[in-house]
């Protein structure tokens, strides 16, 4: 099981750059953050964009994956945003990861002024934004005419430094996003089950998600996948557990462990924000990333 770290987009680059490269010295296998307008109680307070600050993170670091977790149709447009992915990949060498999922309801639900999608919209976008972004970044010319995104002779040369492009995490709960993330995906992303987070046990979430799995190796058997081939990502701090793993680094190997035993190959855990719903002890989370890596192995 590998270890990552998602760093949200808070802190000026001079304190910001920091972070990243402590990240890295920790020995994380990737450090994410998050592709928002502004996000929950940090709206107002500072917030950077996700890809100028994953650009900077790739000229600051060497060996450590980046990537969103995660980018969403709901301020994004698939032409731009190939652009500015194939851009990123270069720069950090091909270390990029996209984690992509359906949006929700949000600020950036309406930041551009529209009303907030349904839950069917959103689903219906995300199945015609994934599958074109797909071929924009594989593709030298792409033309498109959907119900929700066009391209018209869309050029992107000379494609990803990653090929034939760089990896999807495909954040999905639902049957349809879960095709997507059979089809188009490197991997999979959940923060557990939205019905047991709020209320359940963290006996229940394991059981919810080891559903959530089954339903993902039918979606790949559908189509001939095996599902083996795709990375289990799990985005910590949304389960029932909340943030009680990174109290030590025994309750985090414990929590990992029984994820592990579910399938899961990564687990994205947040560098800790005083006073906030993601404050943890800072020392104890730079001994979780180094010893309680070292025992999940």
């Amino acid at each position: 099981m590998r270890l990552s770290t998602v760093i949200l987009p808070i802190h000026r680059w001079a304190d910001g750059q920091k972070i990243w490269q402590r990240a890295e010295d920790l020995g994380f296998h990737a450090a994410y953050t998050y592709d928002h307008l502004s996000w929950r109680t940090f709206r107002d307070g500072p917030w950077f964009g996700a890809v100028p600050t994953l650009t900077a993170a790739a000229t600051a670091t060497r060996r450590m994956r980046l990537g969103t977790l995660v980018t969403s149709p709901n301020f994004r447009h698939p032409v731009t945003l190939a652009k500015e992915l194939i851009s990123l990949d270069d720069v950090s060498g091909g270390r990029v990861t996209l984690g992509i999922g359906a949006g929700g309801i949000g600020f950036d639900a309406t930041a551009l002024g529209q009303e907030a999608w349904t839950p069917r919209e959103r689903a219906d976008r995300f199945g015609e934004f994934v599958p074109l972004l797909d071929r924009l970044l594989t593709e030298d010319a792409v033309s498109h005419r959907g119900a929700y995104y066009s391209a018209d002779e869309a050029r992107n040369i000379p494609g990803c430094v990653q090929r034939p492009r760089l990896p999807f995490a495909v954040a999905a709960n639902g049957p349809r996003g879960l095709k997507l993330a059979a089809r188009h995906g490197q991997a999979w992303v959940t923060t557990g089950d939205p019905k047991v987070n709020g209320t359940g046990t963290p006996e229940q979430s394991v059981e919810a998600i080891r559903g959530q799995l089954g339903k993902l190796g039918k979606a790949c058997a559908d189509i001939g996948r095996d599902v083996a081939d795709l990375d289990k990502i799990l985005l910590h701090g949304f389960t029932p557990d909340r943030n009680r793993p990174l109290d030590s680094v025994d309750a985090f190997v414990d929590f990992a462990g029984r994820h592990r035993d579910l399938g899961f190959t990564e687990i994205a855990i947040h560098w800790p924000i005083p006073d906030s719903d993601f404050a943890a002890d800072q020392a104890v989370f730079e001994r979780i990333a180094t010893e309680a890596a070292t025992q999940l192995r």
